[in-house]
């Protein structure tokens, strides 16, 4: 990862962050770590269909978080640990690859039994015993890799699993926890190295786009405190006076929930005083003051008559060799508007192909500063009546994201590529599209059984086709025993069929819910019914009678 030849960074890293880091590694254990990563590139390739030769990948999905989204993810990190549980559909074109998933929580034998129904018959077959979990039990509020690192017979025993052959580990992201267990397991990682994880933070990033000539929201990096907030808000009112509200985000932060929008403007749509902006400023928690010391940035809000926020998806393999594999229009929510809630695949046709040369440049970059595996970058798109879109990078995630699991799928799923104009392309010429999200929810489906999601999804004609190629699979379903929360890809022929497919899943859970909640109010009935029936024998002294107790039951 970071090697000899590297040349000097375009933009720095924050100085506090990489001390910390050295001083947590310490320089023994980097150095063992170095001479590790050396393996990565022949384990790898094993990896890559077809895939003869016998190698194990050991699927750690710590999330090393920035404390505001370990706050906000905290309860759900099971479910979005078993978002990985998709690479089980990889098997089909690498038969000689083991997967040792380490997990949390255990993920019920159905769901494994779901994804392998997937798959033909007779693959299935021969991956099933291929498939580990190993589950590191405790808080749910740290990262896993932390908990892995607490418990030495379960490193010994994924050691075991490995049994000396070629492996490698496959994270979320990598920080000194992930590298120490690399150590502990003596598999490298494919990821980016820790000491260059500040290359993805916001301040970065826009160093970083204007070193690849890519347009940015006007905006100031490096803000740490709230007079640095008023001042680089001022700076944007003066350039752009009828400016709607302006972002502050915090460096080390994802998937937006270390933004904070700061409306400009008063209910009437006229510039809000600055005494009301400085107060929405003060208004911020302390938490997010607190976590802005660490460092982030202030940018006009991007608006449009149309808006849209499209990504494109980059892997920097191990070799070093950048590839666009995607684009894709998010799907955001949560209560500022800028959480991560889905995606549909591809991005417009207005802008994909303009989405792909930035990715391009952006990529080259990073490899060669020695970034590795998946990378990706937001964008904003905006345009008014009569006029092209206009395109701003936001951000660049040096980790896996929300768009990578459905992007697993439909690559392991319907092995293609993503052609010149945006698409995926199948050998047959075809082309396939998707929706896809992880807060398909409701709180009253908390509790359903997973396995009757699973048939109810099957029985309405939904489930992934292996004869059409489209259809819906389902992931976190794990997410619905915590608060009625689970995440889909719906693939289609056409953008309409698999907006479709995605929109049907919803009305079929409802009807499981509803039968659920008859049956439960059946037996009940009956149960009390049955009560009634019970032959008197007489309470006993200060007892109530039976009917007594159906009655106020």
């Amino acid at each position: 990862m970071a090697g000899k030849g590297r040349t000097a960074l375009l933009w720095p890293s924050p100085a506090a962050y990489v001390s910390r880091m050295r001083a947590v590694l310490g320089g023994l254990l980097m150095r063992d770590f170095t001479l590790l990563q050396q393996r990565l590139v022949p384990a790898w390739r094993l990896s890559q269909p077809p895939g003869g030769t016998e190698h194990v990948r050991v699927v750690l999905p710590s999330y090393n978080l920035g404390a505001s989204a370990l706050r906000h993810y905290a309860y759900r990190l099971p479910a979005l640990e078993h978002r990985f549980l998709v690479e089980i559909l990889q098997l089909a074109r690498v038969e000689a690859c083991t997967l040792v998933f380490v997990f949390s929580q255990a993920p019920d034998a159905e769901v494994i039994d779901y994804y392998l129904s997937l798959l033909p018959p007779e693959t299935s077959a021969r991956v099933r015993p291929r498939i580990y979990t190993v589950v590191v039990p405790g808080d749910s509020g740290r990262p896993l890799a932390a908990k892995l690192l607490d418990r030495p017979d379960l490193v010994d025993h994924i050691r075991g699993l490995i049994g000396g052959r070629p492996a490698f580990i496959e994270p979320w992201n990598v920080t000194g926890d992930e590298v120490a267990v690399a150590v502990r397991l003596q598999a490298p990682v494919n990821g980016t190295a820790p000491e260059l994880w500040p290359l993805g933070f916001k301040s970065a990033g826009r160093r970083l786009f204007a070193a690849a000539g890519i347009p940015t929201p006007s905006g100031t990096e490096g803000v740490r405190t709230a007079d640095d907030l008023r001042l680089a808000i001022a700076s944007l009112r003066t350039a752009h006076p009828g400016l709607a509200a302006a972002v502050v985000k915090l460096d080390n932060s994802t998937s937006g929930d270390g933004n904070q929008v700061i409306a400009l403007q008063d209910p009437a749509g006229s510039p809000a005083s600055p005494r009301t902006v400085a107060e929405r400023v003060a208004s911020l928690p302390d938490w997010y003051l607190a976590e802005l010391a660490l460092g982030g940035v202030v940018e006009a809000y991007i608006t449009g008559e149309d808006w849209s926020s499209p990504s494109v998806q980059i892997q920097i393999t191990p070799e070093g060799r950048s590839v666009v594999v995607a684009t894709h229009e998010q799907i955001l929510g949560g209560d500022n508007g800028q959480v991560y809630t889905g995606c549909r695949f591809p991005a417009s046709r207005d802008y994909a192909m303009q989405l792909t040369t930035y990715g391009q440049r952006v990529g080259r970059l990073l490899a060669g500063h020695q970034v590795r595996g998946m990378v990706s970058i937001d964008f904003a798109a905006a345009r008014d009546r009569g006029q092209p879109w206009r395109l701003y990078a936001l951000e660049v995630n040096l980790r896996r994201g929300g768009t990578t699991p459905p992007l697993v799928v439909l690559s392991s799923l319907l092995p293609g590529s993503y052609d010149a104009h945006g698409r995926w392309r199948l050998p047959d010429g075809s082309a396939r599209y998707y929706c896809a999200t992880d807060h398909l929810g409701d709180p009253r489906w908390t509790g359903l059984p997973p396995g009757q999601v699973i048939e109810g999804v099957r029985c309405a004609g939904l489930e992934f086709d292996r004869r059409t190629g489209t259809g819906v699979v389902l992931h976190m379903l794990s997410g619905i025993a915590i608060d009625g929360r689970f995440g889909l890809t719906a693939i289609g022929g056409s953008a309409h069929e698999a907006k479709h497919l995605c929109a049907a899943v919803r009305p079929v859970v409802d009807r499981l819910c509803a039968n659920r909640a008859a049956s439960t109010a059946a037996t009940r009935t009956l149960a009390k019914a049955e009560l009634l029936q019970v032959p008197r024998q007489g309470p006993g002294p200060g007892v109530a009678s039976r009917k007594e107790l159906a009655q106020s039951g």
